[in-house]
């Protein structure tokens, strides 16, 4: 299993699609830094992979069990359409990935801390709306880029 090293790039972008799902190829990156102990402060099932588990149906020690066997992308993405017990179209997967690219933070608490973080990362940002543009930035950010 060829395991990405967090503490030295970030994982792909949420926006990353593989067989159309946004969140998967990020995730994946996650799982195979936390079992190679190479994942820094990324967090494997996070708030954000939750998503992706509601819309699949999928559990996350599931996920991870089929990662550790050295699965590559496609063959992981085999698996998820197999042993998914939520099955949905291509459309309903666009659909769902679509969405998931534009969310926000839909609570008070959260909302707060979100605009915390866009004046920490740069408050003359005004294209910072959702989730993943917000990941995006951070990621950006956390290895030397400018916001």
């Amino acid at each position: 299993m060829k395991a990405p090293n967090l503490t030295q790039r970030p994982p792909r972008s949420p926006r990353v699609r593989l067989g159309g799902y946004t969140i998967l190829p990020r995730m994946l990156d996650k799982a195979r830094a936390t079992l190679a102990g190479t994942n820094g402060e990324y967090v494997y099932n996070s708030t954000n992979d939750g998503r992706f588990f509601s819309f699949t149906g999928l559990t996350p020690e599931a996920l991870l069990a089929k990662v550790k066997t050295g699965a590559c992308d496609w063959d992981v993405l085999l698996w998820v359409n197999e042993q998914a017990p939520h099955k949905h179209t291509i459309l309903e997967i666009t659909q769902w990935s679509d969405w998931t690219d534009t969310v926000s933070f839909n609570d008070i608490e959260m909302r707060e801390w979100f605009t915390a973080q866009i004046k920490r990362l740069n408050p003359a940002r005004e294209d910072v709306h959702g989730t993943f543009d917000y990941l995006d930035l951070d990621d950006y950010v956390s290895f030397g880029g400018e916001a």
